[in-house]
């Protein structure tokens, strides 16, 4: 019996698999395909510049209402960051027929490119799809991420002038995420799963070739599947996913699919960021000051102004990026035991966005100790000036002039 209530079942207890159950469901299923590719592209985006008209015109798109209310059981409470839509024109792709191109911007210097078609496949046809030139655009053919980075490339070019600290192109971060969305299959999608249980392993692991997979590896791949009514199933995965819905109604699952990627995106450049400026602070500390006393008692003093400039600079880093942390925290508050919240759960476990937070909290605090040390020193040497100046006022002038009035006597 499945649970209504969206809590998760598991394929592989409710149903026994038969070791001699081959898998022969060959015919074509209707199915939708959704391609995330997410990226970090400034520290924040002036959303008031993405209003203007002709910024649409020149993007040769138009802009699109809000995303569609979130259902399931949820909160009326949750909310998510609402970003700036854009429609690009169609294009066409091989088997799939007319592709939908969209691009979401958010305030938090996060953009989401989107690109869905629908058509008939096999679930062996289904796996070379997202490495396929598929898409004819222009005279040229593209894979999926080919040309989600040509779209990409035009939405930069377009709001440029939005982007706050904006990232080189070289060095931005993104994030990719395919989710397989099955309209139609024969049976209810439990026991479809436990008859092609390999085939769609395979799928979500993304492995070419389905009879390599161990068992162990497949019973991984379906070990949490999630189930809101008897006939639909969604099963995630690190890259992937498989939904399972007649109905078409996962648009709220794609959303909380696109926003635990977001997060665990924000984070990677977050830590990123730190990584960079604690080479920064290790280079700092070898040219700048901290060196051992040539007397080798082990020592360390510091050399000219330069640590006291980076220390100021480190400390600002240090807020900024914890105000990025909470604010990541805060913008999507999916807490709580409703179904999009088991979901948005399991999506952050499989892409362990709590080692990640972790990760950036131990990279602050190191670069708050090492600068803490450098100021510190800095302290500890004026105070030492201090003393002496102290001394030679206090002490060594009125002994010059005792001195100086017995002489004249």
């Amino acid at each position: 019996m499945l649970n209504l209530r969206g809590f998760p079942i598991s394929v592989n207890t409710r149903l026994c698999y038969n070791s001699s159950m081959i898998e022969t469901n060959q015919d074509p299923l209707l199915t939708e395909l959704v391609y995330f590719s997410i990226k970090d592209v400034g520290r924040a985006i002036d959303m008031k510049i993405l209003e203007s008209p002709a910024l649409y015109a020149r993007l040769s798109g138009k802009k699109l209402g809000s995303p569609l209310p979130l259902r399931k059981d949820t909160p009326t409470s949750l909310s998510l960051p609402q970003p700036v839509w854009f429609a690009f024109e169609e294009v066409e792709a091989e088997g799939l027929g007319t592709v939908f191109p969209s691009a979401k911007v958010y305030n938090d210097g996060a953009v989401t490119i989107l690109l869905r078609g629908t058509g008939r496949f096999t679930l062996d046809a289904l796996g070379p799809l997202s490495r396929s030139t598929l898409i004819r655009s222009q005279g040229y053919t593209y894979s999926f991420a080919e040309y989600a980075d040509r779209l990409f490339g035009r939405l930069l070019d377009a709001i440029g002038d939005a982007i706050l600290d904006g990232i080189e192109r070289s060095n931005i971060q993104q994030e990719h995420y395919l989710a397989y969305c099955f309209l139609e299959y024969p049976e209810l999608p439990p026991l479809f799963v436990q008859q092609n249980r390999t085939r769609l392993a395979a799928l979500l692991i993304g492995e070419h070739e389905a009879d390599s997979l161990h068992e162990s590896q497949i019973q991984a791949a379906l070990a949490r599947p999630f189930s809101y009514r008897p006939d639909d199933l969604a099963i995630f995965d690190m890259d992937h996913c498989v939904i399972f819905d007649s109905h078409r109604d996962y648009e709220d699952i794609l959303l909380i699919i696109e926003h635990a990627n977001y997060r665990l995106l924000e984070l990677r450049a977050l830590d990123r960021l730190l990584d960079q400026r604690l080479d920064e602070a290790e280079r700092d500390l070898t040219v700048y000051g901290i060196q051992k006393n040539k007397k080798g008692k082990g020592r360390i003093k510091l050399r000219g102004r330069a640590p006291q400039k980076k220390f100021a600079r480190i400390q600002a880093l240090r807020f900024e990026a914890l105000f990025i942390l909470e604010n990541l925290e805060n913008s999507s508050k999916i807490i709580g035991d409703y179904f999009l919240g088991q979901i948005y759960s399991r999506l952050c476990e499989i892409f362990n966005t709590d080692g990640w937070s972790r990760s950036v909290e131990r990279r602050l605090d190191v670069l708050s100790s090492v600068y803490e040390m450098v100021k510190t020193d800095s302290a500890e040497r004026r105070t030492l000036v201090l003393e002496i100046v102290f001394i030679v006022v206090c002490i060594v002038l009125p002994l010059l002039q005792i001195w100086q009035a017995l002489m004249l006597k």
